[in-house]
């Protein structure tokens, strides 16, 4: 089956060396990797997924994805191999391991957290299923066997010739510049810090408070970032994720459907309880999460996809994304994304840590928030070195009483891209 890119376009033409467009799911698993039971795990699981057993090509200046028949790779290291390249057999998705951790990579392009946290919960369950010699509950995971509806496969945007036309408003300000404000032009370091906070505990303080994992660390990190610059002129706005699926009316899509609502920490909120704030953002979200309000944001990514297709050629398109990313960035302090909690059943007992990375944003710090095995894991992942934001939050949570584990300080690496502008 031959499938045109539309949703994936924009993804796959800001994708650069230095900055590949990609998730990398990290599991450290209780005991040490059974390499036999993984490759068949690995090889069980994409037989589920054939939609991402494909391979790019171009064909009249357009790119496809087209079948691809050869094995998904599977490699003893943490490096991984790069995507689209002869190492990873043409696939736009990998696995690895190392001791007692397995990592999957994936282009960000053809699926978000969501679809990538599928191919994780399928494949825990046929890992552990034969490492551990038992029987897991099967209910709600994708298995061999199962029939793939067509959900799955269709793009839920192309498709659509009936959504609304995205909001007309007025430029939105500059935001808050971190990199700009810290000093830290010339560092260029990329790295993630890994937080863990205990689920019950966290989700206790949210309700308390009148937050949610989304709102709540986006808050904290909007404080933190007031009192680190309190004489800042341009405005602190945090871009929550947001899944488009509801909106769209396709649960089981597997296509990269995230939009965002922004969060603006005003100069009138400032003085407010944290309960009061906390009630804003809700807010703040709630408004920005009705349907048609999605389905405009939906319209507009639709807009921009068209957009970069009209151009001729990679050249043009890459400037096309290249300038509507610079636009995004200018008007966005920092990024939060939280998938929800991953549910991964019966397999959560092996598992130890969990941590999802993917390039940090354009404006220079995404916050990616999971929720394994009784904890939560904030990874802040940075385009620089300096712990000045995570600092200040690691303060906001102290604070407020909330206790934390600095799990640790790694590069953050991700496995490259190979595109023919990144060759």
């Amino acid at each position: 089956m031959e499938q045109k890119l539309f949703t994936e376009l924009r993804s796959l033409y800001v994708t650069r060396r230095e900055s590949p467009n990609e998730i990398r799911i990290r599991i450290r698993m209780r005991d040490l990797i059974n390499p036999e039971a993984l490759r068949h795990a690995v090889d069980t699981t994409m037989q589920r997924y054939p939609y991402f057993c494909v391979r790019l090509r171009k064909r009249d200046g357009q790119y496809i994805f087209e079948e691809n028949h050869l094995p998904v790779v599977l490699t003893h290291s943490l490096h991984g191999v790069p995507l689209n390249s002869q190492a990873s057999n043409g696939h736009m998705i990998a696995f690895c391991w190392q001791d007692n951790w397995i990592v999957l990579d994936v282009f960000h392009g053809m699926t978000d957290g969501t679809g990538a946290y599928e191919v994780v919960r399928t494949l825990l369950y046929y890992y552990c299923s034969e490492r551990y010699n038992v029987k897991l509950n099967d209910t709600g995971i994708r298995l061999v066997g199962n029939e793939i509806p067509e959900e799955e496969w269709i793009d839920p945007v192309v498709s659509r010739n009936d959504l609304p036309a995205p909001r007309r408003n007025e430029q939105m300000s500059d935001a808050l510049n971190l990199i700009a404000l810290a000093g830290l032009k010339e560092d260029h370091r990329h790295t993630v810090y890994s937080i863990a906070i205990s689920e019950s505990e966290f989700m206790k303080f949210n309700l308390d408070n009148d937050g949610s994992p989304g709102t709540m660390v986006s808050l904290l990190l909007s404080r933190a970032i007031a009192k680190l610059y309190p004489e800042a002129k341009d405005i602190i706005r945090i871009t929550l994720c947001v899944n488009q699926r509801n909106a769209l009316h396709a649960p089981l899509a597997h296509q990269s459907l995230v939009g965002g609502a922004f969060l603006e920490y005003k100069d009138a909120m400032r003085d407010w309880p944290l309960e009061r704030q906390a009630t804003a953002y809700r807010g703040m979200v709630f408004a920005q999460t009705q349907e048609e309000n999605v389905l405009m944001g939906v319209a507009s990514i639709r807009g921009i996809n068209g957009l970069i297709l009209s151009k001729e050629s990679d050249q043009e398109r890459l400037g096309m994304a290249g300038y509507i990313n610079a636009l995004a960035a200018r008007v966005v302090t920092a990024t939060v994304s939280y998938v929800g909690k991953a549910n991964y059943r019966e397999a959560e007992q092996y598992i130890r840590d969990f941590r999802l990375w993917t390039s940090s944003a354009a404006d220079g710090l995404t916050v990616e928030i999971s929720a394994v095995n009784g904890r939560f894991t904030l990874d802040f992942l940075q385009s620089f070195q300096s712990p000045v934001i995570v600092n200040a939050f690691l303060e906001e949570l102290e604070e407020n009483g909330i206790v934390y584990d600095l799990q640790d300080v790694s590069e953050l690496e991700l496995a490259n891209i190979e595109l023919p502008w990144t060759e």
